[in-house]
């Protein structure tokens, strides 16, 4: 029996993690992994803006500018975020998502990004703010206030004000507390 033909088109579609193609932050094409990921039909995503897949335009805007500053020199760019799905409520959950930037003295122009969904180990239980949300994820990372503060171009003191607040809504105590909140949910 020959073994099924195998080419680049179904290594793609068939993917085990969501994988898109991306010019001007436009999503131009992606696989079904991606699209059970995000709950949606290829109509909701393919042609769209990646805008679609944050709970605010905000975000989008911010994540944007934070990849284009921590590019490394091979145009490689990983976190983990929060993000929304497309199809029914636009249900937030935790996703890591990495990817690059086919040239990255333009970050935007082309790229591919693979997302893995973290809701079976991460559960968002509490209502966070965007910004929340931006402080929560970089602290899971292990960054400190002042890699925080320098990353999202505020203050460490007004991270340590987020921080709080989010210590205050997951009842920690500790920083090392909240993140492990954070991470198991």
């Amino acid at each position: 029996m020959d073994a099924p033909l195998l080419d680049y088109r179904v290594a793609f579609d068939q993917a085990p993690v969501g994988l898109v193609l991306s010019r001007h932050r436009l999503m131009i094409d992606c696989n079904q992994e991606l699209l059970a990921i995000f709950g949606a039909a290829r109509e909701q995503i393919v042609g769209r803006s990646f805008e679609v897949l944050y709970p605010t335009a905000d975000e989008f805007q911010r994540t944007g500018e934070r990849i284009v500053a921590q590019l490394d020199e091979h145009g490689r760019y990983a976190d983990d975020r929060v993000m929304k799905r497309v199809g029914g409520r636009g249900e937030l959950f935790w996703c890591h998502v990495a990817g690059r930037a086919l040239d990255a003295r333009q970050p935007h122009a082309a790229g591919i990004w693979a997302f893995e969904d973290l809701s079976s180990r991460r559960v968002l239980k509490a209502e966070f703010t965007a910004r929340e949300r931006e402080i929560a994820a970089l602290l899971v990372e292990g960054a400190t206030s002042k890699q925080i503060g320098r990353r999202l171009a505020i203050s460490p003191r007004t991270v340590d004000v987020y921080r709080a607040r989010l210590m205050r809504k997951l009842g920690a105590s500790t920083t090392a507390e909240l993140v492990n909140k954070l991470l198991t949910g």
